[in-house]
């Protein structure tokens, strides 16, 4: 699976991925730090990765200016949520929502939350 970590994520997050068999890179190192959302989302889709992102504001480009993606996981956990929660929330998704990754999901310490788009 191919992702692309928001600037925001935390960059840990990509090294688990990428020990764990998938292809993450992220913004602030495999592109420049700074990019608009926009382009962050165009970058993600450009390239067919699913973006992790702690920015809310990735709901009204997808939502209200549909932006085209490819899926969007939005951590919507506490600032100070530990790396070992963060990873247990990326390992929920893909455990249990893998066939839903094209889709816009709201992750919390407690659900995740499919948003449909298409």
């Amino acid at each position: 699976m191919k992702f692309l970590l928001d600037q925001c994520t935390d960059a840990r997050l990509m090294t688990y991925l990428n020990q764990h068999g998938h292809d993450a890179i992220r913004v602030g190192g495999a592109y420049a730090a700074g990019l608009t959302d926009d382009v962050v989302l165009m970058l993600a889709h450009a390239e067919g990765r699913v973006l992790i992102t702690d920015d809310r504001d990735f709901g009204e480009l997808v939502f209200r200016q549909r932006m085209p993606h490819v899926g969007v996981i939005f951590l919507r956990l506490s600032p100070d949520s530990a790396l070992d929660a963060k990873i247990a929330a990326i390992e929920d998704v893909l455990a249990h929502h893998r066939d839903e990754l094209d889709q816009f999901l709201v992750v919390t310490e407690k659900s995740v939350r499919v948003r449909r788009t298409r």
